[in-house]
């Protein structure tokens, strides 16, 4: 069995100077800090129009290390960086927190741009993605998902929802860009999965481009995925998670007394995460995937699954994915050996991506080693370039 080098930093890291890298090593410090991940983003959001300089501070710091830019050109630095080590740019439009019918329809307009950029240069940015809360009311595909009855109104907007979220599908099929939809909250997950399986069945009948996203810390998720293999006739295409809302969704169950949808364990999650990968790999022919994980483990799994039913390390179904400014141990060091590699690239007004760059904050302080391997991982770099 190959294994891949994770602890490689040379590798890793050949893409940033000393300065970034001691720059990122400050920044991942500061999540050491409870109270600045708490309370620091609603402050900077709040003060962000008033006081100039934060502005640039968040710009030249959490944006920089998280964020490709402002723009779709803004990204094309990285893009390019990231091509230069054989890694590929999946653009992620980040604007979160509107909710009007004027800025979904701005959002479906912009995402639709992405899969244009990406229609030009399919080697570098393999796949487009996006969120239906983006295009949609968190309300609405509340009420539409729980089916309750809804006023002749908001029958109206969720067939503009139908519409913008068929007419980006529709670009990604016509362009020929593969589309992930990611995954949300599970009180409206429902209506995601059936607007994406009922777009898989439009546009999945000669191969895989829309891709709907598995949150494996949710129980039942293989099951699900059998379920689908099981009773649908077209290609299948899967982006695996483990999940970015646990705490929110535990939260919620509690006060609203029903079973949490979560796994009680990690280990309960590792496992789901890794008998979805096995269950892919064993269909291959029909399921594409996208192993979308900062665990090393998971990935050397995978790398193993493909060793062992003799799948090349390049097969056109199989990408992993990691976040842009993060786990670049894992997704350089996996696209030197050869396999297919993307990261997630956000973009938006430093303002707007504040709800992004604020999870990123909280899920690198709160994963249990996080922090402490990202640190020592630009540590050891730094230490090696020192001694060479």
């Amino acid at each position: 069995m190959p294994i891949i080098p994770f602890h490689n930093t040379e590798i890793a890291f050949a893409h940033k100077n000393n300065a970034e890298l001691k720059k990122a090593s400050l920044l991942f410090k500061s999540f050491n800090y409870p109270v600045l991940i708490k309370f620091g983003p609603g402050i900077a959001a709040s003060l962000i129009n008033v006081i100039r300089p934060i502005k640039t501070l968040i710009k030249k710091t959490l944006f920089a290390q998280f964020c490709g830019g402002e723009s779709i050109q803004d990204c094309e630095q990285a893009i390019q960086q990231l091509s230069a080590n054989k890694v590929g740019t999946i653009l992620d439009y980040s604007v979160e927190g509107e909710a009007t019918e004027i800025v979904f329809d701005a959002t479906t307009a912009e995402i639709i741009a992405t899969i244009e950029r990406a229609a030009k240069d399919a080697n570098k940015i393999p796949f487009s993605v996006f969120k239906t809360t983006g295009i949609a009311s968190m309300d609405l595909l509340s009420k539409v998902n729980a089916k309750d009855s809804l006023s002749t109104q908001e029958q109206a907007q969720f067939e503009k929802v139908r519409s913008r979220f068929f007419k980006i599908c529709q670009a990604a099929y016509d362009h020929n860009v593969r589309l992930f939809v990611d995954a949300e909250d599970s009180w409206i997950q429902n209506i995601i999965d059936d607007l994406t399986y009922e777009a898989m069945q439009q546009f999945n009948q000669e191969k895989a481009i829309i891709f709907n996203t598995i949150q494996c810390y949710r129980t039942g998720r293989v099951e699900h995925i059998q379920n689908v293999l099981a009773n649908t006739n077209y290609y299948l295409g899967f982006k695996l998670v483990r999940g970015a809302y646990m705490e929110k969704e535990r939260e919620r169950a509690q006060k609203m007394n029903y079973t949490s949808p979560i796994h009680v364990s990690k280990a309960d999650t590792d496992n789901e995460y890794n008998q979805a990968l096995k269950l892919c790999v064993e269909n291959i022919q029909r399921i594409s995937i996208c192993a979308g994980t900062h665990n090393e483990e998971s990935s050397q799994y995978l790398v193993d699954l493909m060793e062992e039913h003799n799948i090349a390390a390049f097969h056109p179904h199989i990408f992993f994915a990691q976040l842009l400014g993060m786990s670049d141990h894992i997704s350089f060091n996996l696209a030197k050996a050869g396999y297919n590699v993307a990261k997630y690239v956000p973009y938006g007004p430093v303002k707007a991506v504040l709800p992004y760059l604020s999870r990123r904050a909280t899920e690198n302080s709160s994963v249990k080693g996080q922090v402490g391997r990202e640190l020592g991982l630009i540590s050891q770099e730094l230490k090696r370039r020192s001694m060479a």
